[in-house]
């Protein structure tokens, strides 16, 4: 820590810049007991507005704490001059929890409950970088899904109706300005849970990158 994050990069600043998008301090990612944010330098970058969205669904009672309350290597990447779009995503922060550099901060800590939710979130926040893309919609005005098949063109239950309401949610934002992370915000739908209905309005036409 702190030395081993100067000395990279000090070696590969200029490609860190030409290739990170958005990146993840893991740390303190096992234990059981809460779920934290730690923003970047900025609190705007898309590994913020990506960790914020993820935790938002898996955990929304998660602990949000600003830059002020950095700690690990985020304090290097984070830096003027550095500037990678960085996050932290965390179990307990450091410093939160009573055994903390104490002779009690052992492996009785975590557990593979507190690591496998560890590793959820911070898979789930690749999956919606991935996923993330700008898109536009072809058509002007609402499509009629059910001509294409992708609605019951009858029939009852909320299925039906909320598989509506996400298509043409996501058909009425994409308009080649905002991004699908910030338009599964406003629909208030987890992006990875959105992925199978932007696949099907892509395969019909509907949907092309902006």
């Amino acid at each position: 820590e702190t030395i081993g994050a100067v000395v990279y990069i000090s070696r590969h600043l200029e490609q860190l810049k030409k290739n990170v998008i958005a990146g993840f301090n893991v740390s303190c990612v096992g234990d059981n007991r809460a779920y934290t944010y730690l923003a970047s330098r900025t609190g705007d970058t898309l590994a913020d507005r990506t960790a914020k969205h993820v935790l938002g669904h898996l955990a929304p009672d998660y602990v949000s704490h600003s830059f002020m309350k950095r700690g690990s290597d985020e304090r290097q990447y984070c830096s003027p001059g550095v500037d990678i779009p960085m996050a932290s995503v965390m179990r307990t922060r450091y410093g939160d929890y009573p055994e903390y550099h104490t002779s009690d901060d052992n492996l009785d800590v975590i557990s593979p409950a507190g690591l496998g939710g560890g590793f959820n979130a911070l898979k789930h926040c690749l999956v919606c970088l991935e996923a993330n893309e700008t898109l536009r919609t072809t058509i002007s005005c609402e499509p009629q899904l059910g001509r294409r098949g992708l609605i019951p063109s009858l029939g009852g239950g909320t299925e039906p109706i909320r598989a509506r309401k996400l298509l043409q949610g996501i058909m009425a934002y994409c308009d080649g300005r905002i991004d699908l992370l910030q338009i599964a915000e406003i629909l208030g739908e987890p992006l990875w849970e959105m992925r199978d209905a932007i696949g099907i309005l892509k395969q019909e036409g509907l949907l092309d990158v902006a």
